[in-house]
This record gives structure tokens, sequence and C-alpha cells, in this order.
């Protein structure tokens, strides 16, 4: 069985720090690369940390070589500090990262969506998640696996107050039987998904993955 090298954006973030563990864990990969802005604190043999300048994407193109692509890139408007920036983020650096990729030979993407993700959407973070959507889907990968998570709980220090009351709010109306699809979902457990259905599908497809096909 061929060893797998994987490589990983978002790393830093609770779900791309999911991914990372459970990839260093697996037998399947001998090789995990992360590409993040600043180092962070692990160490591991099959670990190799890049630091680069995301906006400067093309001077790392020999670094972006590998079997798959974990894209859990993302962020949120007051931590960009601009519409501007938030797109560049969960747009513009992760369709430029994926495009050398595609081009430089790796196989298989997997993506971090949304739910409600929609390139036609009056809102703008449905709207960029959908416009990232179809533009990964015109790329050359052999196999395309886009998760569509409802809100996910991560660790108590990487949530946000809105994002705790959110949960909250909707655990209760599952517990009533209301929004049902929507259920908070765990970062661990969508972690654990990705890498399960990148190793499935390995055929020329497709495929989307709605909160109820990750739950």
């Amino acid at each position: 069985m061929k060893s797998l090298h994987a490589l990983v954006l978002g790393a830093t973030g609770a779900t791309g720090q999911k991914i990372v563990n459970l990839l260093l864990q697996d037998d399947a990969y001998s090789k995990v690369s992360i590409f993040v802005r600043k180092k962070p604190n692990i160490g591991h043999s099959k670990l190799i940390v890049h630091e680069i300048d995301f906006s400067s994407l093309k001077n790392y193109k020999k670094l972006i070589n590998g079997d798959v692509l974990f894209s859990a890139l993302g962020t949120t408007r007051k931590e960009a500090g601009s519409i501007k920036q938030q797109y560049l983020v969960d747009y513009t650096y992760q369709f430029e990262f994926a495009k050398i990729a595609s081009d430089n030979g790796v196989s298989n993407y997997s993506l971090v969506s949304s739910t409600g993700a929609n390139e036609n959407s009056f809102f703008f973070y449905p709207k960029i998640k959908g416009k990232l959507e179809e533009s990964i889907k015109k790329l050359k990968f052999k196999s395309i696996q886009i998760f569509q998570p409802p809100m996910l709980i991560r660790p108590p220090e990487l949530m946000r107050e809105s994002e705790k009351n959110g949960i909250r709010f909707l655990t209760k109306l599952n517990k009533i039987g209301i929004l049902k699809a929507q259920k908070p979902l765990s970062v661990s457990i969508l972690a654990k998904k990705m890498i399960i259905e990148n190793k499935l599908n390995k055929t020329l497809e497709i495929k989307t993955y709605r909160p109820t096909d990750i739950l």
C-alpha cells in the first residue's frame, strides 16, 4: 500500500488541528505538511511545517506537492478586520492554493465549506463559500469532497460567545425535534469523517456532504 503525503490548510484552527492530529496517527500517511502563517507548538516525526506568506503563494509552488489536500482555512469578518480581508482568506487564498495543488498533480481535495453555501446567496458568507465550491469543482483533482457542516462545536477557548449561544439555542430546539438537520457538530467528528471519506472516494467524482451526511 502506498504511503500518502497529506497537505493541510487551516492547520491551526479547531477543525484543522483535529485533522492534523488524526493524520499523524494514521499509518496510511507517511508525511503531513501544514502551511501556516505562524509555526504552531506541535512536533512529530511525520510533520513538516511550512511558514508562508499567503499573499505570495506562487513563491511556494514547489512545496505544494502530495497526494491529498485538506482545506479547513477560514475566518470571520471580525477576525479578518474587513470584508475584503475575509474574502482573501475564505476565497482567494484557498482557491489559489488549490489551483497550484491541482496543477502540481495532487489528486484528492477535501474542503470544509459551510451549510447553506450558495454562490447566488444574498448574504456574504454563504455567497463566498458557494463561490469557492464552484471554483474548486472546475479544477483538475481526481476526487473532490466538499463538507457543508452545521454549526461546529469547537474547544471552549476557541469559541466566540455568539457561537456558544447559538449552540445552546439549537440544542434546545433539537431536543423537541426542531431543526434536527442543523444539530451542532463536533469538529472531531467532522475531521474523522473527512479522512474516512477521502480514503473511500478515489474515483473521478465530486461529492458534497450536507449536515445529515456527516452526523
